[in-house]
């Protein structure tokens, strides 16, 4: 593809989203409470299409395809799952967060007010950790992207990714983020409806075949990369563990949650962005199988590339356009997301708009530094190393997570929710001890794998019936009259 074609598609793309974030910004003057929270603003179509926006990233491109490579069926199946879920469950579960807390603007903000100021410093905490994580390996992503369709040098498309959305983030905030999510979702959505129409109208048996059949090359003794397999159901049920614990503590769904109308343009713009995401996730996870079916690929999580390598000149624009759309949707909303939680959640409300507006800037060279791939104390941010800080933050989140929903039951004591906390990591430890031995127990929280480097189920369950478990049972061996409340 011609070098200058493709920088005038990027450019152009992120030129375009930039004007309509900064039109966003100049539309009304923000005080604090609107930069981070746009509260009442949305309807449901616009909450529906912004979740849809911001859950997606480039990593689409990559994630599932590679999951689908390595994991066939079930692992497919829990990946379109685990993307969707979070989405079903904020439906439920955030009516009755606004109702209880109308004015907050991350999930702890509503931790604070029923656990406590600890409790809240913890889970700000792990989702900044989660949501930093997220954005420098959208940063990654879309510098290999660059590089695979059209050989552009990686550094170029992060640097003018981060330099446009962290400009119209910091100027206008949450609603820029917003108003650039509607446009950002619909062109997520045609493109990839006309490039797979083109994609499959090829051979579509011969697709099918391929997604069926396992590696031809394959050198393990367990079958990889096909539709037929079906005995990674646990890893596959371990990403929706994972995946929907770790994302309840992505503060960009919550920010949308406040952003809402009313309840009811939450929920069914929720089930909207649910049920956007699930085929999408999961034809994108069926393509890795069709190519592990071709044979093994040099880089498996290029796995998706592979079908487009010899595609035609239109093709390659539109997913050049479709990527930058990707990456843009969930940068600007993670920007966002961590400047709420640092303004919130670390620094205990006591940074106002300008600080919030410099939070966001100073953290984007930091995450393309590490976008970059050092090697830091002995740590190499690539591929490998990103996947085991996503999983150590999954398990945190998984430890706690139900501790946190637990408080939607009047019964609960806030002691008990932050015992609950600590013993989700200690039933790690035991699970470790019991099935081999204390060493790999602790090992369990740094690396929640098993032997084939996917995410342990077993782990992540210990995880969240251990930190239930004892958040029940503390709360009723406490006598309901003596229940302690950060509320009253």
């Amino acid at each position: 593809m011609n070098e200058m074609l493709a920088y005038s598609l990027m450019l152009g793309t992120l030129a375009f989203f930039g004007y309509i974030g900064y039109q966003a910004g100049t539309e009304k003057d923000l005080d604090h409470d609107a930069y981070l929270s746009a509260r009442g603003t949305q309807n449901w179509i616009r909450i529906g299409l912004s979740l849809f926006a911001s859950g997606m990233g480039i990593w689409i491109l990559f994630g599932p395809s590679e999951v689908g490579y390595w994991g066939g069926f079930w692992d497919v199946v829990g990946y379109a799952v685990s993307a969707s879920t979070p989405f079903l469950l904020l439906a439920y579960v955030g009516p009755m967060i606004r109702e209880k807390l109308p004015e907050g603007v991350t999930l702890a903000d509503y931790v604070r007010m029923k656990i406590g100021r600890p409790m809240q410093l913890y889970v700000g905490l792990i989702s900044v950790t989660y949501m930093f994580t997220f954005l420098f390996a959208e940063f990654t992503a879309i510098g290999k992207a660059m590089e695979v369709l059209v050989g552009m040098k990686p550094l170029i498309p992060m640097l003018a990714v981060a330099i446009v959305t962290s400009a119209y983030t910091a100027y206008g905030g949450l609603p820029a983020s917003l108003q650039t999510d509607r446009w950002q979702a619909w062109v997520v959505i045609w493109l990839i409806v006309a490039l797979f129409i083109i994609l499959f109208a090829s051979d579509v048996g011969t697709l099918i075949s391929q997604a069926k059949a396992t590696n031809p090359e394959g050198d393990i003794d367990w079958s990889i990369g096909s539709m037929s397999y079906m005995d990674s159901f646990s890893s596959g049920l371990a990403l929706v563990v994972a995946i929907t614990a770790a994302e309840m503590f992505s503060q960009g769904n919550w920010q949308r949650t406040y952003a809402s109308q009313d309840d009811e343009a939450l929920r069914k713009g929720a089930y909207l962005a649910a049920g956007l995401v699930f085929p999408l996730v999961f034809i994108m996870g069926v393509l890795g199988t069709v190519v592990a079916g071709r044979g093994n690929a040099v880089d498996p999580s290029a796995a998706f590339f592979l079908l487009i390598e010899d595609a035609h000149v239109l093709l390659i624009s539109g997913f050049i356009v479709l990527g930058i759309a990707l990456v843009c949707s969930s940068v600007d909303t993670l920007q966002n997301a961590i400047s709420a939680s640092i303004t919130r959640d670390i620094s205990d409300g006591k940074m106002g708009l300008k600080q919030a507006r410099i939070a966001t800037l100073a953290m984007i060279p930091v995450a393309i530094y590490l976008a970059t791939g050092p090697t830091i104390a002995g740590f190499t941010f690539d591929a490998i190393g990103v996947f085991e800080i996503f999983l150590f933050a999954d398990l945190l989140a998984a430890a706690t997570v139900m501790p946190v929903l637990l408080t939607l039951w009047d019964r609960v004591d806030s002691k008990a929710a932050l015992a609950g906390a600590v013993c989700g990591l200690l039933s790690v430890v035991v699970y470790g001890t019991v099935t081999a031995d204390i060493s790999t127990g602790v090992e369990y929280i740094f690396s929640p794998t098993n032997e084939f480097g996917l995410a342990n189920l077993w782990v992540f369950l210990s995880a969240l019936i251990g930190s239930g478990g004892v958040t029940i049972v503390g709360s009723l061996m406490i006598p309901k009259e003596s229940i302690v409340s950060v509320e009253q």
